[in-house]
């Protein structure tokens, strides 16, 4: 258990930054949360107020400003007390207050799902987070300070609140570059979670840093660089630098990317890597030493080709700067070396909070460097603004926490306009997301990428270092499909929102069409409607405008039959009078689904099934699939294709052929010569001699698949061909 802090040592840690009357502020907040929590005590038996007060001391040791110490102090009396937030805004001042509620967690109601009251108080969180960072910095250390404490919790809250943190806050931590948060945050995790391998990897650890040779081979490698630095009269400093245990663990997971050897490294493969910083110690900072540096070390061991990361000119998204590159050693061990400046330095190990008071004052000083901090601060909003692109209406937690992970991680590409203007996306980010960052326009009609010159699709993976140019067509428009590689929340966001709305316009169009079919039988249609026949069906349907009462028909949540009868409660509705079809064209948008059971195609006969929120589902009037909805003949639609239908639908064939080398290839290319694309294949090798072909195929209509299959069948591999169906 961690000593207990009192409030004269944390004055005395004060006393070295701020002024007495802002000190006299944080006894001012101590004495009041410790009459709010007066009574109250944590699992471990001491008082509550010691939990604060700790919080409290691990930002003073990052010289936060007093009003950031003070939300600290009092950051559990709106949650676990009486207090309200408009009481501390009187006591304190409003700043305080909204830092406080920004921490506090949602309640849990009775009867409540834990999960997305958790989702709601993250979400509540981030938004405090817009308005004023310093919220997650005080939950990152009341979440560090909880990790200390854990061992008193049961095993099964101890894990997880140790996976919570592990997943999202230490990553949190690493996103706003405060790394030594980060380390502390993922070792008290993984010592939570996996005790034994903890103590094991901590044994071994301790083990080899303490070895005479990794000692001696360190102190050479360490003299030499520093002999050099001396010698061009650079006033630099050399730090041995070692893995901590979770990294060591986490790489220890990671499959190498060998394929050869295709296996997890060991933990002395882990380790075999001698790693230092070099920093540069003087008031009269510059970059250009950081490059000379680089010239130095190169010329005294050989660098590893491709090896070399230049974070200074571009750095990381969390505002990391420092030169990084591999070389070998003299003991045939990668020698990995890191090289910045102290304001560099300083920002690499605590990130947004690097420059403690002073970030929040908006000011500088000398000894600060002034561009790096703006810097610092324009990351940070950028980061805070893109935290708005994630969706508001994800009800699922697990989802909404995987798309928040997926915006949060800082591996990132660095990739160019034409222009020359760097963009910086998450790993893995494709030329859609490069487009949906330069603006949202540009990527609803994206058709196409150049990179490097060369025409690509939009779901091309970027690579550090090209330059990209998207291609655009007035006519474009967001697809489904752009979802499955999309990773960025901003091109998610606006794809969702695109089909969102384009969904409701064609469910409009749908359910016009729809109604007016039905109404026909009365000789009226929508359009004939006089506004006092619209606002009885509003009223009737409680629904705000004629527009939601269309989109619902469209949708399948109402029928059409049902609206029409509301002008004549005597009719009954027959299949003769239903004689007149509903014409399918195939344009009809995301209202429409043809059914993946039978594939329908046009020259198919079909039936509608009216599902609700998946609008009209295309049937072949034979699909076994049907009689499952026998008990709801109400939902049935009668339709028929278009005579002229300006599209291709994706169907379904099975070839027997026999088991020769190329045989795909032929298939391949007689599908390609009758003008058509194969979406998926795939091979069922039977017994050596013959093979089962399955492919799904883009056509225009039953001749047009009868075409294909009739040229299939001419190959002499082929020995059956067929369409196939459920």
């Amino acid at each position: 258990m961690p000593a207990c802090i009192q409030i004269d040592e944390l004055c005395e840690l004060l006393v070295t930054y701020l002024e007495p009357q802002q000190i006299d502020q944080i006894r001012h907040a101590y004495a009041f949360s410790a009459n709010a929590h007066q009574g109250q005590f944590r699992i471990s038996g001491e008082p509550y107020i010691q939990h604060p007060l700790t919080v409290t001391h691990i930002l003073a040791n990052m010289r936060l400003d007093v009003t950031t110490l003070s939300a600290a102090l009092l950051h559990d009396v709106i949650e676990d007390t009486g207090i309200s937030k408009e009481e501390l805004a009187i006591e304190f001042n409003e700043q305080v207050a909204e830092l406080v509620d920004g921490v506090s967690k949602l309640t849990l109601m009775e009867g409540g799902n834990r999960e997305l009251v958790k989702m709601a108080s993250f979400r509540k969180m981030l938004m405090a987070m817009t308005k004023d960072i310093r919220v997650i910095i005080v939950k990152l250390a009341d979440r560090l300070h909880n990790m200390r404490t854990l061992n008193v919790m049961k095993s099964a809250s101890r894990r997880r609140i140790a996976k919570e943190t592990l997943e999202i806050y230490a990553p949190l931590a690493s996103r706003l570059g405060m790394n030594n948060m980060r380390i502390q945050l993922e070792d008290l995790c993984f010592a939570a979670l996996y005790p034994l391998r903890y103590k094991v990897i901590l044994h071994r650890l301790t083990t080899l840093c303490h070895s005479q040779q990794r000692i001696e081979h360190f102190s050479t490698i360490q003299n030499s660089i520093q002999q050099k630095l001396k010698q061009r009269n650079i006033n630099a400093k050399v730090f041995r630098r070692e893995r901590h245990v979770y990294s060591i663990y986490y790489k220890m997971r990671e499959k190498k990317k060998d394929e050869l050897l295709n296996k997890r490294p060991t933990f002395n493969e882990a380790t075999k890597l001698y790693s230092f910083q070099i920093v540069i110690d003087s008031m009269e900072e510059s970059v250009d030493q950081c490059y000379r540096i680089l010239g130095i070390v190169h010329n005294l061991y050989k660098p590893i080709d491709g090896s070399f990361h230049d974070y200074i000119a571009i750095p990381k998204l969390n505002g990391y700067q420092s030169l990084h590159t591999l070389l070998i050693s003299p003991y045939a061990v990668p020698l990995e070396i890191q090289i910045r400046t102290a304001n560099m330095h300083e920002q690499a190990e605590f990130g947004i909070v690097a420059y403690g008071a002073l970030l929040f004052k908006g000011k500088s000083d000398s000894n600060n460097n002034t561009d790096l901090l703006n810097h610092t601060r324009q990351r940070t909003r950028e980061w805070i603004k893109n935290l708005l692109e994630l969706p508001q209406d994800i009800n699922d937690s697990a989802d909404f926490f995987d798309q928040f992970k997926r915006n949060l991680f800082p591996n990132e590409v660095y990739v160019f306009t034409p222009k020359g203007k760097i963009k910086q996306l998450p790993k893995d980010a494709t030329a859609l997301d490069f487009a949906y960052a330069i603006h949202s326009d540009i990527g609803n009609h994206a058709i196409g990428a150049k990179i490097d010159s060369q025409y690509m699709s939009l779901s091309t993976r970027l690579i550090s270092g090209q330059t990209v140019e998207i291609i655009v067509a007035e006519l474009a428009r967001p697809s489904p499909r752009w979802l499955d590689f999309a990773v960025t929340a901003r091109a998610r966001n606006h794809i969702r929102n695109f089909l969102k709305n384009l969904k409701h316009e064609d469910a409009i169009l749908l359910g016009k069409r729809m109604l007016d079919k039905e109404l026909s039988h009365y000789n009226i249609s929508v359009d004939k409607l006089n506004e006092e026949q619209r606002t009885q069906l509003i009223n009737i349907f409680k629904l705000s405008d004629m527009n939601q009462l269309l989109a619902n028909v469209g949708l399948g949540n109402i029928m059409a039959l049902v609206i029409a009868r509301q002008f004549d409660h005597t009719y009954e509705h027959t299949e003769e009078s239903r004689a007149n079809n509903l014409i399918i064209k195939g344009t009809e948008g995301t209202v429409v689904t043809f059914s993946r059971c039978c594939r329908p195609i046009p020259g198919d006969e079909i039936v509608g099934f009216v599902s609700a929120d998946r609008g009209i589902v295309i049937h072949t009037l034979n699909c076994k699939q049907l009689l499952n909805q026998r008990y709801s003949p109400e939902k049935w639609l009668s339709v028929a294709w278009e005579q002229e239908v300006n599209r291709e639908f994706l169907v379904d064939i099975r070839i027997d052929v026999r088991n020769q080398r190329g045989v795909l290839a032929k298939v391949a290319t007689a599908i390609t010569d009758m003008n058509s694309n194969i979406e998926s294949v795939s091979n069922d090798n039977r017994d050596g001699i013959t093979s089962m072909l399955k492919l799904s195929l883009w056509v225009k209509n039953r001749t047009h698949l009868a075409e294909i299959m009739r040229h299939i069948k001419r190959l002499n591999e082929v020995t059956r061909i067929q369409r196939t169906k459920n």
